[in-house]
């Protein structure tokens, strides 16, 4: 079933600790959108019972059969012209069904692992690669590529290098007007926030916008070398196609 309202829907498909949340906010800011926050984490979690911070309270508060969130809330309906999905590649990955990736118009977003390890571990100390990410947003990107898609592929850094440039750009390649209430919005939580987001949006929340880049040595634990070795070389598969 089509939504007879919605004529542009846009999936994310991020990584953790990407600066997804400030995205889903930049869109948020529009008056002609509606955002979706992280729709498939319920199911991911109950599926894989992976331990993350707020896993119960994700559970309890969502829909845990994908299939019924893919056709009620991804493919739902909804009163704007667009919507904007908040995903993460793994959560999509973790499930057999992705041709509903084909329906709507896909973005990822990356950023250099060095970044997410040090930002991800101090609430998961010890993740594995499928947590991270990387895994599942390389395996998705060359499904699409293989059904003939070219998505965007926005890296963290670039955006808040140039928010202003790096937006315009996406909104251009999305059919979408720009929008410049994108580039800012009003601190504190906000109603389409998930469960989870206590434990993991207290930045996002303080923010009024897109911090400005400021480059840095992250520090990755050592007995996460190998880790940060393999997500290194999926993030270059993914800044390879980078447009």
């Amino acid at each position: 079933m089509t939504d007879p309202v919605a004529t542009t829907r846009i999936n994310l498909i991020s990584g953790p600790r990407n600066i997804s949340t400030a995205l889903m906010y930049a869109f948020r800011s529009r008056d002609d959108t509606m955002v979706v926050d992280e729709p498939l984490f319920g199911a991911f979690l109950e599926k894989t019972g992976v331990d993350h911070p707020g896993r119960a309270e994700t559970i309890a508060a969502m829909d845990t059969d994908p299939a019924a969130v893919i056709t009620n809330t991804i493919l739902g309906h909804y009163p704007t012209p667009i919507v904007f999905i908040k995903n993460m590649g793994h959560h999509i990955a973790a499930f057999d069904d992705w041709s509903w990736l084909l329906r709507v118009q896909n973005v990822f977003l990356t950023r250099d692992p060095a970044e997410v390890l040090a930002s991800f571990t101090k609430n998961v100390p010890d993740p594995s690669l499928e947590l991270t990410g990387f895994d599942g947003q390389v395996k998705l990107l060359r499904y699409l590529r293989s059904a003939g898609q070219s998505p965007p592929v926005m890296d963290a850094s670039e955006i808040l290098a140039d928010p202003l440039s790096a937006l315009r750009d996406m909104c251009e390649r999305l059919d979408v007007p720009w929008d410049p209430a994108m580039l800012s919005w009003s601190p504190g939580p906000k109603p389409e926030d998930g469960a989870w987001a206590p434990y993991w949006y207290n930045r996002a929340w303080a923010s009024t916008g897109f911090e400005p880049y400021v480059p840095q040595e992250a520090k990755v634990a050592d007995h996460l070398a190998g880790l940060l070795a393999t997500c290194r070389g999926l993030y270059e598969e993914l800044k390879s196609v980078e447009t």
